[in-house]
């Protein structure tokens, strides 16, 4: 394999400079070993040769054997089309092309036995087929069988280049081909049952058996996955054996302090364990990189305080660091309220924090002073050093550059322990692929006195409805938000508009104040929005997505999303977490035309059946496909994946993941001869880059 990642794909026979130079613009097709890793995504079956006669219904492409009749160019200028008539001897169907109308026409002929391949459709009564695949029948003598259709671009397309050419290239490079050499130990191969690599390889492109193709897939899937769990594994346990840190072999006044005078509540079980798992972590001497996962109002900044405590009361210092000003202002409140009965001092650093205040900050991190830091991204600034930074806390951790968030190792003369917090709930698969180095906690479980957001589905005939229970709400006292998709009317999209619910929310609601949020406005002006809603002089919120986190209203009752049906799952739990934050029963409201798609209506429906913020990350990922989900693939897969998918391939992930346990058990550095081959392969396939697993 190693030699086909050094053969440029101009050097592939049919293939050449131009076509090379497309490839690698479209497709990032480079080398040998690109192409013959651009697997198919669905595939044709040419074992069958059909009539005319049994054409029916709604049909996939079929092949029909027989002769042209007649050929006739219709139309003029754009309108121009060749329409031929085509005969098998038990009904006719026409053949129409709009484009290279010359080049058939000149290569066609009424004589010759062909078999077309392609959909049949019907117009005005009859069937057709437009821009069939054509083959005489010596050439259709290569085609026949299951063949793979491939990704491609509309610029390949432009340029006459097809799923067929790239398949006719793949094929003959491989005929041309040797073996290709096994890459997985024996022992790998042998456990888990595995298709040889070089079978897999041919099967995945020119299938003998749909059987045989499910084989070559889940080896070719397993190889992936393989290669992404052993380097993390790798990774993991020499950061565990080899990255010293502080050791918080304490706990005391600080942390005894606020568990006995300053609680708010009990903490839940899921908060206990983790606690737990963070002590354990900061006790061995070796840096901590955990991940805790908790839902929207679990008590995760609890857990990250009590963990900063611990750092406090071992001599050391702690941060916080958030993705906005407005979350950092949020944990900033939150954190000071919480332990200004015993004498903490916590201050916040921000984009907005002024020249005086920030010398003050400066100071105070310098002498040891300064107990807890809550910021920004302003936290990483060169002038920002501390006297001795123990733990560091990173909150919606996917918002931060890895090199950015690198930049803490500079703070002081060991790496900090590093605790990294999500409200994004990462479905299990997932999590075990782009957090696979990283310890993971989580906490699921709700404080003592949350219920459970109520979620109702309503469409626009029903808002008279809705705005009746708004009503209510205020009139008990209680805060209302109001979501919309757009800050302006938009002629091309059917959307509400901010700018237009503004106006008729103060019509409707005009015995209260009404603030408004959007991402367009000034830091200051947002700001003040905001505090006019927090402070509850405002009781109704009109904003864009911009408060889909950092905004903690307890008395905020009532979120109303409107256009919801534009909205994916993890957005809509995320803005229906600003709700049920306090003790009384709150509300969801999505707002939806009624007639929208299936996949959308079931989308809806989900969310008004569960809160489970991991089910419902589970389902965005099944129905969306794992994609870039909010960024978190920046953290560090350091491999492309072809064809494995961590949406619908856990099993295959936790067998990987497995597998690749008991093989660093018995070799943890893979020097064993019978691993040689295995440690070559994951080493051409990882991506040369810096290890940022150990920070993020």
């Amino acid at each position: 394999m190693n030699s086909l990642r050094r053969l440029d794909i101009k050097y592939v026979k049919g293939i050449g400079p131009r076509r090379a130079e497309l490839l690698t613009k479209h497709l990032d097709i480079r080398t040998a070993y690109d192409l013959v890793h651009h697997f198919p995504t669905s595939y044709l079956d040419r074992s069958t040769i059909y009539t005319v006669r049994e054409l029916e219904g709604d049909m996939p492409s079929v092949q029909l054997k027989g002769r042209f009749v007649s050929f006739n160019v219709l139309g003029e200028g754009a309108r121009t089309r060749l329409v031929a008539l085509f005969s098998d001897g038990t009904g006719t169907i026409e053949v129409v092309w709009f484009r290279g109308i010359k080049h058939m026409r000149e290569n066609l002929r009424t004589a010759t036995d062909y078999i077309l391949f392609g959909k049949p459709t019907t117009f005005n009564g009859r069937w057709q087929m437009s821009h069939p695949e054509i083959d005489t029948v010596e050439q259709a003598v290569g085609q026949q069988g299951m063949r793979g259709v491939y990704p491609l671009s509309e610029g390949l397309r432009n340029q006459n280049i097809g799923s067929r050419q790239l398949h006719q290239w793949i094929t003959a490079f491989l005929d041309s081909h040797g073996a290709f050499a096994e890459t997985l130990p024996a022992s790998v191969i042998e456990s888990c049952r595995l298709m040889p690599l070089d079978r897999a390889i041919r099967e995945i492109h020119r299938p003998s058996t749909p059987a045989q193709l499910q084989k070559a897939r889940e080896r070719l899937k397993f190889e992936e996955l393989f290669y992404i769990q052993t380097d993390m594994l790798m990774r993991s346990r020499r950061r565990k054996s080899q990255s010293e840190s502080f050791r918080f072999a304490r706990v005391g006044q600080w942390f005894n302090s606020f568990y006995a005078t300053c609680l708010p509540f009990d903490l839940t079980g899921a908060q206990k364990r983790v606690i737990k798992e963070i002590r354990a972590d900061v006790n061995t001497g070796r840096q901590m990189n955990r991940l805790v996962q908790g839902d929207v109002g679990s008590g995760k900044t609890l857990v990250a305080l009590m963990a900063m405590l611990l750092a406090l009361d071992n001599g050391f210092q702690a941060c916080m660091m958030a993705p906005t000003e407005i979350l950092a202002g949020q944990h900033f409140e939150t954190i000071r309220g919480l332990v200004a009965p015993i004498g903490i001092n916590v201050r916040l650093l921000t984009g907005s924090t002024s020249a005086k205040q920030r010398r003050i900050i400066h100071e105070e991190l310098r002498d040891g002073t300064l107990h807890i830091l809550v910021g920004t991204h302003a936290v990483l600034e060169d002038p920002v050093q501390f006297h001795n930074l123990g733990l560091a806390v990173i909150d919606e951790q996917h918002r931060f550059g890895v090199a950015q968030r690198a930049r803490l190792w500079s703070k002081g003369q060991l790496p900090p322990h590093i605790l990294v917090m999500t409200a994004t709930p990462i479905p299990r698969t997932l999590a075990m692929t782009v957090y696979g180095d990283l310890d993971v906690s989580v906490i699921d479980e709700l404080p003592p006195g949350r219920k459970p957001v109520t979620t109702l589905l309503r469409y626009d005939e029903q808002r008279e409805s809705v705005y009746r229970g708004i009503g209510r709400q205020l009139a008990a006292g209680r805060q209302v938000y109001i979501v919309y998709p757009l800050i302006d009317e938009n002629e091309k999209l059917d959307l509400r508009s901010l700018n237009e619910g503004y106006d008729t929310i103060c019509d409707i609601f005009s015995n209260y104040r009404v603030a408004f949020v959007h991402g367009r406005l000034k830091p200051a002006e947002k700001d003040h929005q905001m505090q006019l809603f927090a402070s509850g002089e405002a009781r109704i919120l009109v904003a864009t997505t911009v408060i889909e986190v950092g905004v903690n209203v307890p008395n905020a009752t009532t979120m109303v999303i409107e256009n919801a049906e534009r909205f994916g799952l993890s957005q809509l739990h995320q803005l229906r977490g600003r709700v049920g934050r306090g003790a009384a029963q709150s509300y969801c409201i999505l707002m939806s035309k009624r007639k929208i798609a299936a996949d959308t209506r079931e989308r809806l429906t989900l969310m008004t059946q569960t809160t489970d913020g991991f089910v419902i990350a589970e389902a965005d990922m099944r129905m969306r496909g794992p994609g870039d989900i909010e960024g978190t693939m920046q953290s560090g897969i350091p491999f492309d994946l072809h064809i494995a998918n961590p949406a619908t391939d856990g099993d295959i992930i936790a067998l990987a993941r497995q597998t690749a346990e008991k093989l660093l058990d018995n070799d943890p550095d893979l020097a064993l001869p019978v691993n040689a081959a295995f440690r070559t392969a994951l080493r051409d396939a990882s991506a040369r880059t810096a290890d940022w697993s150990r920070i993020s």
